[in-house]
């Protein structure tokens, strides 16, 4: 699976999750304690990943990398930014 049908894929999840809050779900309990919670969760990858960068392991920079892109996610879909409002603004800049 190329990296933007990953993306589509997990943000098509990440709706699910808002839409029926499953029992269980990670994705879920974040909806639910709400966008201060979300929020902090991306704050925290993002100091996570930047770590990660330093510390100069390949592993370790994927691993937090995909998490800070997991609750980037999140965020987006609490505030109902889809992936190609993302794609329109990436594609004016490139111009």
């Amino acid at each position: 699976m190329r990296f933007c049908e990953v993306f589509e894929k997990l943000y098509e999840i990440i709706e699910e999750r808002k839409r029926t809050l499953p029992e269980g779900s990670y994705t879920a309990s974040l909806f639910k304690k709400g966008e201060d919670r979300i929020l902090q969760k991306v704050g925290e990858e993002a100091i996570e990943t930047i770590l990660a960068f330093k510390s100069g392991s390949r592993k370790e920079i994927v691993y937090e990398t995909s998490d800070l892109l997991y609750h980037l996610f999140v965020a987006m879909v609490e505030k109902g930014v889809t992936l190609d409002d993302v794609a329109v603004e990436l594609e004016r800049r490139m111009k």
